[in-house]
């Protein structure tokens, strides 16, 4: 099964579940990819993250049953997987700006959220370069959070943010970017902003070290404003790369991104010519 008949059998999957328990790992599991590389590319490729994606269809749903049946309120919510009134009515107010009882007694507007169509379309022939390296074990420094998938988007952004505003990159750089979900699977994963270790020097408060193991890694470089290209290079990555690969395979949950001290380039990190790096770990099949 290719890539996009695989996302389009997990959404019918998800569509034919969404009254019942579902996980990513489930879901995966019916479409025979693990849950660290599907929930990835599902992401990048549709916009938003799987748990995402299942609230907000549940959620639409809850709306219509709310509209045109006579089921109660906790009947609807315990239907759609939330186990109080109070969780339900915070995530229906979140998700459509009324609450559901406003939506019963007063005809309140609901929105809907439609299920994804997968459109199948002709792609490749793309050229990416990249180098397979191997590279011993090593220690990183740094600070380190962790986050939900489904807002990581605008919550690692903020954490770098924060980060440079309060100092913290007279300590660490920020080297490297670390993703690092080693369960490959859940919704959640750790990501440290990191620099080389250097053992004579004392680990600040607030920070930790870390040690990468010892792998084959796959190197991408990315040239181009940095945020930018290094989201169109992880979208290639996972949507096309590793799913054609017919030599190699994910063998951890890492995602490293390396950027080069920006002060080199005269407008930074939005320099057409800034330079970093993506490190995906992986084995050969």
């Amino acid at each position: 099964m290719g890539w996009m008949e695989s996302i389009g059998e997990a959404i019918t999957y998800i569509e034919k579940n969404l009254t019942e328990d579902l996980t990513v790992d489930d879901i995966a599991k019916h479409v025979c990819i693990s849950p660290f590389y599907f929930q990835r590319g599902f992401a990048m490729l549709c916009g938003f993250t799987v748990a995402e994606y299942i609230r907000k269809r549940r959620l639409s749903l809850a709306g219509n049953d709310l509209i045109y049946s006579e089921q109660k309120i906790i009947d609807i919510a315990l239907k759609y997987g939330y186990d109080s009134p109070d969780s339900f009515t915070k995530a229906f107010l979140r998700f459509h700006n009324v609450t559901p009882t406003a939506v019963r007694k007063e005809g309140a507007l609901v929105k809907s959220f439609a299920p994804l169509k997968v459109k199948f379309s002709l792609k490749g022939g793309y050229t990416m370069d990249y180098k397979i390296i191997d590279k011993d074990a090593f220690t990183v420094m740094g600070l380190s959070r962790t986050f939900k998938y489904e807002s990581a988007a605008v919550d690692v952004p903020k954490l770098w943010q924060e980060y440079f505003n309060s100092g913290k990159d007279r300590v660490v750089c920020g080297l490297y970017g670390i993703n690092m979900d080693l369960e490959m699977g859940g919704n959640e994963f750790s990501y440290m902003i990191a620099d080389n270790y250097i053992p004579t020097l004392e680990v600040p408060e607030g920070f930790i070290t870390r040690v990468i193991p010892k792998h084959t890694w796959a190197v991408f470089p990315c040239v181009g404003p940095s945020a930018k290209t290094i989201q169109e290079i992880n979208e290639k990555i996972f949507t096309e790369w590793l799913p054609n690969n017919k030599n190699y395979e994910i063998a951890e949950g890492y995602n490293i991104e390396m950027y080069e001290d920006p002060t080199k380039y005269p407008n930074g990190v939005e320099d057409e010519n800034y330079y970093g790096e993506i490190w995906i770990p992986v084995r050969k099949k």
